[in-house]
């Protein structure tokens, strides 16, 4: 259980690619405490997200690369129960140090990651479906969590429009950025007789798909921050995502030379890049709604 490789495959960096969705949640929550923001932040990244990791990987036994793990090594036994055990923390930590609502809604995003690989379920395997769940848990439904999480709030007090919107939105980019995890698995998945979204649209089709939903999604945050906030975020929020986009066009010029070029690099390059400018974007947007930029001047 304690072996370096069963270690390696909790990846824990992997939990950077998905700070702009606890980020986001911060940014729009009123009621947050030093306590609060600080376990809830350790439990979602340094617990749940290493324990789902660590449980698909094994069942998965990627021989290729998987995300932040170039040269995966060969899952051992130990991988499962240390994952298990990872979620037994969360769950554990959440009850204790935040509230039974969030304790429960990490346990239902364990339940939902362990089917997305447990082959007598295996979302993984069906593309439309895979893609939908992966989405909606992902997106909405951790926006909620981080929310309640952060707030140490009951699950009413999540339905004001902002909170739901913003859950929306999420999910929305991550249908949009989902295929792109998947376009360089194709041979992969195909051995194994996953049916992924990005498999099943193809590799251009998979660029197309998500450059359209992409731009959907961004028109999408324009008008939630005019909306509910203020034109200045809306006229921020593009900004702060352009090198997304540059990168993106970058390497779609380069798979339509060369198809190979849909690989592992550029992939992790392109999530990397996401999630430094969606996090950077939803800190500037927390300091100044929260007014704490002032502090800094």
């Amino acid at each position: 259980m304690f072996s370096v490789s069963s270690w390696l495959h909790l990846r824990f960096p992997f939990s950077y690619l998905l700070l702009p969705i606890y980020l986001f949640s911060l940014a729009i929550s009123p009621n947050f405490t030093e306590h609060s923001l600080l376990w809830s932040f350790v439990i979602i990244h340094f617990f749940l997200y290493p324990a789902s990791n660590g449980y698909n990987s094994y069942f998965d036994k990627d021989k290729g690369s998987i995300g932040v793990l170039k040269n995966p090594p060969p899952v051992r036994k130990g991988l499962y129960y240390l994952s298990l055990l990872f979620d037994v923390i969360a769950i554990a930590l959440g009850l204790i140090l935040i509230n039974l609502t969030f304790a429960l809604m990490l346990f239902i995003y364990g339940l939902v990651s362990k089917a997305y690989s447990h082959p007598s379920i295996r979302i993984k395997r069906y593309a439309i479906t895979g893609w939908l769940i992966t989405g909606i848990f992902q997106g909405f439904f951790s926006v909620v969590m981080c929310y309640v999480g952060i707030n140490n709030f009951p699950l009413d007090a999540v339905f004001a429009p902002e909170v739901v919107w913003a859950g929306v939105l999420t999910s929305g980019m991550l249908w949009a950025n989902y295929p792109m995890t998947q376009v360089y698995q194709h041979q992969e998945d195909t051995a194994r007789g996953d049916r992924t979204f990005s498999l099943m649209l193809g590799i251009r089709g998979t660029f197309i798909f998500a450059a359209v939903m992409f731009v959907l999604v961004t028109a999408g945050f324009v008008l939630y921050f005019v909306r509910f906030y203020s034109d200045a975020y809306a006229i921020a929020f593009p900004l702060f995502v352009a090198p997304v986009v540059i990168y993106f066009l970058y390497w779609l010029v380069r798979v339509i030379r060369d198809a190979s070029n849909a690989d592992y690099t550029h992939a992790m390059w392109l999530n990397f890049i996401s999630a430094t400018c969606m996090s950077a974007f939803f800190i500037y947007f927390f300091l100044a709604y929260t007014n704490l930029m002032q502090v800094f001047q």
